[in-house]
């Protein structure tokens, strides 16, 4: 049996080859540096609402953050504001319809404002997407919600 090997340099930013040249050599990718990730809460321009301003993914590790400062908002009407999120997981996904369910047994809206194309698709894909009330802008969605 014949056994082909060959190298492959890898070079750029956060890439380091093994100092080994035995057949087990590998390639060591340095730990990625964390996102900034940021939660923010504000009164609304109308009586009885709360703006939620998200800064960063909403992932695995952000989630959390997310969903206790989004349940503490005891406002009538939660206005979340997704413009500055680039993306968000399974874990943000699932913590998006627990505040929905939350805020809906309580009799309490919500929306999402903001949506980029990726969070957009995620929601859609996980088939969620008809739950939040949506709107471009912070203003527009209290406008609509007024």
């Amino acid at each position: 049996m014949t056994v082909l090997r060959s190298r492959i340099l890898l070079r750029g930013p956060g890439i380091r080859l093994s100092d080994s040249h035995s057949p087990a050599d590998h390639v060591r990718m340095a730990p990625m540096p964390a996102e900034s990730f940021q939660v923010a809460g504000r009164a609304g321009a109308n009586a009885g609402f709360h703006i939620l301003t998200v800064r960063g993914a909403i992932t695995s590790l952000t989630s959390p953050a997310f969903l206790e400062a989004a349940l503490a908002a005891s406002a009538r009407v939660l206005i979340i504001d997704l413009s500055e999120a680039p993306s968000v997981d399974s874990m943000a996904v699932g913590a998006l319809v627990r505040v929905f369910v939350s805020r809906n047994k309580s009799g309490r809206k919500l929306a999402l404002v903001g949506l980029n194309h990726r969070v957009i698709n995620v929601l859609k894909i996980t088939g969620v997407d008809l739950l939040f009330e949506t709107y471009p802008t912070v203003p527009e969605a209290e406008s609509a919600l007024s």
